[in-house]
């Protein structure tokens, strides 16, 4: 019997050596990243539950600079400028 994804999800953040955005944890998991968006605040739960650090590289703007507070949700827009053009959060686990 294989894994959840949620735990396919924890896997591909405890063997990266970079942090990674929801999009391409989506690629090595093989699920949209929205569904990646859904599942991390569970996989952050269960990783510290289990003695792991949950690591959040912010979300920022591109245009103007502006960085988010750290967070696994994913900003529509920068609240400073308005500009949609931002870098997604990116996300790993550490012992």
């Amino acid at each position: 019997m294989g894994l959840s994804r949620r735990k396919r999800i924890m896997e591909v953040l405890l063997e990266t050596d970079v942090p990674l955005s929801p999009i391409e944890i989506g690629h090595m998991v093989g699920t949209s990243p929205s569904v990646v968006i859904k599942d991390l605040p569970y996989v952050e739960k269960t990783a510290r539950a289990k003695g792991y650090r949950f690591v959040i590289v912010p979300a920022r703007c591109k245009k103007c600079g502006y960085v988010f507070e750290p967070s696994v949700h994913i900003p529509t827009k920068c609240p400073r400028c308005h500009s949609q053009w931002l870098v997604l959060p990116r996300f790993r686990l550490t012992k």
